[in-house]
């Protein structure tokens, strides 16, 4: 052989080995340096609730209810600088836009009417030409939408809230869309849980109402659905519950009730006063009910995780509401023998808690309080309804500790965490959470999704709705991003992670 050519073939040998066996890390991403990259102002009050994106088109759509019913167009081809294109104008089609999705170049609208009480409609588009493709009628008040996973569902949570006087509630349902059936729809509700409604209630169902009817006081919240498109998952947020679907039936097969927090333990303290001057975390005799609004699923080793924002929410009408200020309650004596300090503005007794739950004995005082959401994130078990994890006080913990929590809600719901979706950014699977009181959204670590790490808070516009994950192989740029909508001042951020 070619003296000159025999170490030229060595070398091409041991290239091509270490190409086999090379164990040096391909450059990814880094949670911790997510940034924001982009803003953008679409509106005031009622603008940017939530948005969608759209990779064949590269587009955002986001909702706009600051002045007219539209969703509004957002060319996203440059994240780092995205432009508003175009509106779609939804004030034909009846009420307020609440919720988006977006599949294989097909744009969900999910509509309440313009009577709440009547059934809402699903209007689709072409996110290419926005040529309407279908309208498809609903349960009451939709109030979010998704796809599922394999894109032949359209899901909506039709809340179906009562008229302010009470005289028309309608029944809480889900609506489930066959798309590759003509969008052929069945709408389902909860009477099939009728004659289990006391072992619910026993267990931490809601169900209360100027007339405790059972169908009619559930009310669908938010979706997530399984990988395999076969299982979604429901919160009822006002019924502190979570149903199961099986879409493979389009039937409920489950209520899981989520029970209650106590804000006794020790990794529980929390603020209970906005009158306090200080941003305090105690123990206090207290429980709260987890109530959460936005869900995301996550599969593994075979268990689905149920990740859920805590919000908490009340029924609060001209004719019904439940939320009391714990100095305006008769407290039991026995079980509260300090209720005359507890009744102070810089103790509890600013506190909004129900004054539907709590009297046990039923004898006209409260011996137990319990206040809206539990101020936390949660893993449940999506098999078995059963807790694994919670963040305890740490959102609020970690909002004091960046300066960023208001004290101002600390009488309510403190960082009040409203939505929360999960994403993949590098080696790492990651939960963001939206705190709306505190305008950020947290970052942690679930690859283990029974033990989250913190990882960081994001700033970001004022009372954050949609929480929104594009990963790198649906983004313009091959980047993981971040989008954040808020509903207060109408702005749209933008994130991304470093290159490790």
């Amino acid at each position: 052989m070619n003296k000159f050519l025999l170490p030229i073939c060595i070398l091409f040998f041991l290239s091509c080995k270490k190409n086999k066996t090379d164990t040096t890390p391909i450059l990814t991403e880094d949670a911790s340096t997510f940034k924001e990259i982009a803003s953008l102002t679409i509106g005031g009050l009622g603008a940017a609730e939530i948005s969608t994106y759209d990779p064949l088109t590269k587009r955002l759509f986001t909702v706009n209810n600051s002045t007219t019913n539209q969703i509004d167009v957002i060319d996203f081809a440059n994240p780092a600088s995205p432009q508003k294109i175009a509106i779609i104008n939804l004030t034909n089609y009846g009420g307020a836009v609440n919720s988006l999705d977006v599949r294989d170049g097909k744009l969900a609208a999910a509509l309440e009417a313009s009577n709440k009480q009547a059934a809402g409609k699903v209007v689709v588009f072409n996110t290419a030409t926005y040529a309407e493709i279908k309208v498809i009628t609903v349960g009451a008040l939709p109030d979010m939408i998704t796809y599922s996973p394999d894109g032949n569902f359209i899901l909506t949570a039709n809340e179906a809230e009562p008229s302010a006087d009470y005289t028309n509630d309608p029944a809480g349902t889900v609506s489930i869309i066959m798309v590759n059936q003509n969008y052929a729809v069945t709408t389902i509700d909860f009477s099939a849980f009728l004659s289990q409604q006391n072992t619910l209630m026993s267990n931490g169902l809601r169900i209360f109402s100027p007339t405790n009817n059972f169908v009619n006081d559930i009310e669908p919240e938010y979706i997530t659905v399984a990988e395999d498109s076969k299982t979604a998952w429901v919160t009822l947020q006002e019924n502190n519950a979570i149903a199961v679907l099986d879409l493979t039936t389009k039937t409920f097969t489950k209520i899981l009730p989520l029970g209650f927090k106590d804000y006794n333990a020790a990794d529980n303290k929390i603020d209970v006063s906005d009158l306090d001057n200080a941003k305090t975390l105690a123990n206090w005799q207290l429980k709260g009910m987890y109530q959460p609004d936005a869900i995301a699923v996550l599969n593994n080793n075979g268990v689905p995780y149920l990740f859920t924002a805590n919000e908490g929410d009340a029924r609060e009408y001209t004719a019904f509401s439940e939320v009391k200020r714990v100095k305006t309650l008769n407290l039991d004596a026995t079980v509260f023998p300090n209720a005359a300090t507890l009744k102070l503005d810089p103790q509890m007794g600013r506190l909004n808690v129900t004054n539907k739950l709590g009297d046990t004995d039923n004898d006209g005082d409260m011996d137990v309080l319990y206040s809206f959401g539990a101020r936390s994130f949660s893993v449940w078990n999506g098999l078995t309804g059963s807790l694994v994890y919670d963040s305890k006080n740490e959102l609020d913990a970690k909002a004091i500790a960046e300066n960023v929590y208001d004290d101002a809600r600390s009488d309510d719901k403190g960082a009040e965490p409203e939505g929360i979706t999960i994403g993949k950014v590098g080696n790492k699977t990651i939960a963001f959470i939206g705190l709306e009181r505190v305008d950020a959204v947290a970052l942690y670590d679930v690859t283990i999704p029974t033990n989250p790490i913190f990882i960081k808070m994001l700033k970001c516009g004022d009372a954050p709705e949609g929480v929104l994950f594009i990963p790198a192989s649906k983004s313009p740029t091959n980047e993981s991003l971040l989008v954040v909508s808020s509903e207060n001042d109408g702005v749209i951020k933008v994130y991304k992670a470093d290159k490790l």
